[in-house]
């Protein structure tokens, strides 16, 4: 991807979602059995390769660096105008900054954990031609938390929502899916929801943000996910996505399926 076919994304709405793994040329393996994804070197460097499907840019694929502690997962990143601000909000408000901010590419990132625990990153710069819910981009970000509102607050200091700037995001409480709703240009970018436990030995249940992938059929998505070495829960159907079903990477790295209704 050339210089001139990246965009500077609207500030603080979800820009890129990218997982970290160890073995990047299983994970590759893994999310083209599955997604139907094709990979090519990205501009981050070694170790790092961008997930297509047809010629769009869905997703990034990363490897772990040897010997660090890092759990495998799906980290979507926010739009900021500056990183270094970005990351002082997020301390000064009880998050944590595991990585950066740093220079990466085409642009500078770091990534952070907020007072829950829930993973999420942030960038400044330009970035692939990718719209959340959109084309062939990711189709929905949740954030599953405990404290929905608290958590609102949170994002919303850090990232400046409900800052009533023209274009801006807005959020607003949805009473009818009982979440909290973050909006740019009247179209949903985020979702936080209650129900988060982070004290659950399951995964699914801790405090984290959940991307979900379109595909045109969810039961076999998980079919191939658990052919290809990794595990997959029952197809479920949901008002707002259809037929959908959580998935799990062999590396344990957790990702949702959803099939609307032709």
């Amino acid at each position: 991807m050339t210089a001139s076919e990246r965009t500077t994304p609207v500030h603080g709405t979800p820009c890129w979602v990218s997982l970290m793994t160890r073995d990047l040329r299983a994970a590759q393996d893994f999310y083209g059995a599955v997604l139907g994804w094709t990979f090519r070197s990205g501009s981050l460097g070694e170790g790092f390769s961008v997930a297509h499907l047809g010629a769009l840019p869905v997703a990034g694929l990363g490897q772990i660096a040897p010997g660090l502690p890092t759990t495998v997962s799906w980290t979507p990143y926010f739009a900021v105008a500056d990183v270094d601000t970005a990351a002082a909000r997020v301390r000064e408000r009880g998050g944590t900054i595991a990585v950066g901010p740093i220079r990466l590419g085409p642009g500078r990132g770091a990534v952070a954990a907020d007072r829950e625990g829930a993973g999420f990153g942030f960038w400044e710069g330009r970035t692939p031609p990718w719209s959340l819910g959109r084309d062939d981009a990711p189709a929905s970000l949740e954030l599953r938390t405990s404290h929905a509102f608290d958590s609102a607050i949170f994002y919303a200091e850090v990232f400046g929502w409900a800052s009533r700037e023209p274009g801006g995001c807005d959020v607003g409480y949805a009473s009818l899916q009982d979440a909290v709703v973050v909006r740019q240009g009247g179209r949903t970018v985020a979702t936080l929801r209650g129900g988060g436990d982070a004290s659950s030995a399951d995964p699914r249940l801790r405090p984290r943000w959940h991307v979900r992938f379109r595909v045109a059929d969810a039961e076999a998505a998980g079919e191939a996910a658990r052919a290809a070495g990794g595990s997959a829960g029952p197809s479920v159907d949901s008002p707002a996505d259809g037929t959908e079903a959580v998935i799990r990477d062999p590396e344990g790295g957790i990702f949702t399926v959803c099939a609307h209704p032709g």
